[in-house]
């Protein structure tokens, strides 16, 4: 009787045992697919934006801008928000616009998308409008929130997406045209340019050229 109640004991062990060994595994996915970005970006050294946007820009702004003519605006909505947004909806990207100098551009990339200053906006068109921001962003980032403020699917958006872009209260559609990978932006015709690096340690970005829609 004594060894079978002692075989009787073990096997409740043995299956909380394995059930907590199968939810170590699961919880240690989900941490994994959450977090993992973020953790390589910091193992990386944190390479700083400063490095791979921004700066950059100070030597290849155009000589000569796009051909100013009677620009067309999209209407006037009140009920549209007055702070600035862009969403792509290809690549689930849902995020405030930030403005910041050069020299402050790293803790409002925290935040949202950086517009690069010296530029275009969707109003003026003066020059395009470019927008960078993050692959991999910050460990305080959860999955969700990259997916919506960085740039980490950036690769994914294709030619003929759409990009949204609230400013002024005024809705602004981009239709992706083409593009581009190199260290420098190589079609300053665009009316919009989308940016980030490609990998950690790499001189190497990714661009987004798109067009406005007048619709």
């Amino acid at each position: 009787m004594e060894s079978i109640n002692f075989l009787q004991t073990r096997k409740p062990k043995k299956r909380i045992e394995k059930l907590a060994k199968i939810t170590f595994i699961l919880a240690s996915i989900v941490i994994l697919v959450s977090y993992g970005p973020s953790v390589w970006y910091f193992l990386q050294g944190s390479e700083k934006l400063s490095e791979v946007i921004g700066r950059k820009f100070t030597n290849t702004t155009p000589s000569v801008a796009n051909p100013v003519k009677e620009l067309y605006q999209p209407r006037l909505d009140p009920s549209l928000p007055k702070d600035s947004k862009i969403s792509i909806p290809a690549i689930g990207v849902d995020s405030k616009i930030v403005e910041a100098t050069y020299e402050n551009y790293e803790k409002v990339l925290k935040k949202g998308i950086w517009r690069v200053p010296d530029f275009g906006t969707p109003f003026d068109r003066k020059s395009p409008t470019i927008l960078a921001a993050h692959r991999f962003g910050y460990l305080a980032w959860t999955n969700i929130f990259r997916k919506k403020n960085s740039f980490f699917n950036l690769p994914k958006l294709g030619e003929g997406d759409t990009v949204e872009i609230v400013w002024r209260q005024r809705k602004y559609y981009f239709e992706v045209y083409k593009t581009g990978k190199g260290e420098e932006i190589e079609d300053y015709s665009a009316d919009l340019i989308l940016y980030t690096c490609e990998d950690m340690g790499s001189p190497m970005r990714i661009y987004k050229y798109a067009r406005l829609l007048e619709i």
